[in-house]
């Protein structure tokens, strides 16, 4: 195999309009020939600059400290799933910094936010990660202060030693929250803004790929060697698939990947699955594309793409796996690599093949934790299975040893690069990055809107 390295032609072009040789994203979709859902249909991108980011945004403790105290508690973040609280009395922890959230359903089986801190002596009533803790009321583990689901105040052991205190000025400390696409979100900024607007294209894109009749059929949570937004930057951008993912040329149409900034926290990608790279110089079959997806070549039907065979195979395979019925489902859909970001850590992926969210939270300032979820669709006529439980996984520990991950290589791939980048941003005498114009325009966008909090 030969790679095509050299850069795009008409270079003289106005910044950021140049765009890799060779068939669009939307240029994939007119051949595919069948109808895709129309926000797929939409482009939008602006140039944001193209001036060097430093590497003190990932390296510096203080600047780390600024995200947490201007940015992390003043955004939308996904907390859990809805079925993760299924009843009342159930609650789930989301920590990130040194921030801790209890998420709690309550007697009315509204979900409600609370920050997880007794108000006698700041005890924790619950750890992330805490299992079968369903109970009538939130009971702090010291004392046994306890607080009426709604954050009011139920009891206080030894009621005669405060009568300071009441329901009036000792209850649990509410936070913003609110759900879309069943996702728990929560702000600890009591003047933020609504999540729907916060969310700007994201409910209007997904009404035709509705997240809450999808359930956790896995879960991970990987430490990585890097700061997050290093971490995370790995999957804004497709540029990588062509070094970091070679074996995967012949089928990812990575350069031919559309990018979409839709405002200052919603942006995506969208690239081809079943075609191959443009950076290649020698023409593939299709029975050779076939083959490279997974399949006898010889099962292709003489004149048959092998893109929209193997979406076809996967429609028949997948409706009888799932339970559910896909045959309206575009060739589109059924294969790319559809993935939305929602800033600050939050990636949904609404496709079928590829049916991920992930979210990244900084541990400290060298490493943090990646969480993967494989959301599946309800069994038509069947009850939702219980969400997986996290599968844990350190540093050194490979993805492969995950059962049935199918994309365990892939992110093993990903990962690897970790170490080596943030020790390579140490080094550096540079001290910066340089970006794409367009293939790496997220990654700028990320950062502009994380300025927004710092300044």
């Amino acid at each position: 195999m030969s790679l095509d390295l050299t850069k795009a032609a008409d270079i003289d072009l106005p910044k950021g309009e140049a765009r890799c040789p060779g068939p669009s994203y939307q240029d994939i979709l007119n051949t595919d020939g069948d109808q895709v859902p129309e926000a797929m249909r939409s482009e939008q991108y602006a140039f944001l600059g193209d001036e060097d980011i430093g590497f003190d945004r990932y390296i510096s403790e203080e600047f780390a400290h600024s995200e947490i105290d201007q940015m992390w508690s003043r955004t939308w973040q996904w907390a859990c799933r809805e079925e993760h609280i299924p009843a009342k009395g159930d609650r789930y922890v989301y920590d990130v910094g040194p921030y801790s959230i209890l998420v709690v359903r309550g007697d009315d089986m509204q979900i409600r936010a609370f920050v997880n801190s007794c108000p006698h002596r700041g005890m924790q009533f619950a750890t992330e990660g805490s299992t079968g803790v369903r109970r009538p009321t939130i009971r702090c583990p010291f004392h046994g202060m306890t607080f009426n689901l709604d954050g009011s105040l139920n009891e206080i052991p030894c009621r005669w030693d405060f009568p300071h205190l009441n329901e009036e000025n000792f209850r649990l400390t509410e936070i913003q929250s609110d759900i879309w696409g069943g996702f728990v979100f929560i702000n600890m900024d009591p003047e933020a803004g609504p999540l729907a607007d916060y969310l700007e294209v994201v409910p209007e894109h997904f009404k035709l790929w509705p997240m809450d009749d999808r359930y956790v059929a896995m879960h991970t949570e990987k430490v990585l060697p890097a700061n997050w937004k290093m971490a995370m930057e790995a999957f804004l951008e497709a540029f990588h698939v062509l070094e970091t993912h070679s074996q995967a040329v012949q089928t990812a149409a990575d350069a031919n990947a559309q990018y979409d900034i839709f405002g200052k926290n919603v942006s995506r990608f969208i690239h081809a699955i079943g075609k191959p790279s443009p950076h290649l110089k020698q023409a593939v079959s299709e029975k050779q594309i076939f083959a490279k997806l997974g399949r006898d070549p010889e099962m292709l039907p003489d004149g048959a793409e092998a893109r929209a065979h193997h979406a076809q195979l996967l429609r028949e395979e997948y409706s009888a796996e799932f339970g559910v019925d896909l045959s309206d489902k575009s060739t589109a859909e059924m294969l790319d690599s559809i993935e939305y970001f929602v800033f600050p850590n939050a990636f949904f992926f609404p496709g079928i093949n590829i049916r991920l969210c992930y979210r990244f939270r900084p541990i400290d300032v060298d490493h943090c934790l990646h969480e993967i979820l494989i959301l599946q669709p309800v069994p038509q006529g069947s009850e939702r299975p219980a969400p997986a439980k996290p599968i844990r996984l350190e540093v050194d520990d490979s993805y492969t040893s995950v059962p049935g991950f199918a994309l365990a290589d892939i992110l093993d791939q990903d990962t690897d690069n970790l170490k080596m980048q943030r020790d390579g941003a140490k080094a550096s005498r540079k001290g910066a990055q340089s970006l794409g114009n367009y293939q790496e325009a997220r990654i700028r966008r990320m950062h502009l809107t994380l300025d927004e909090y710092l300044s």
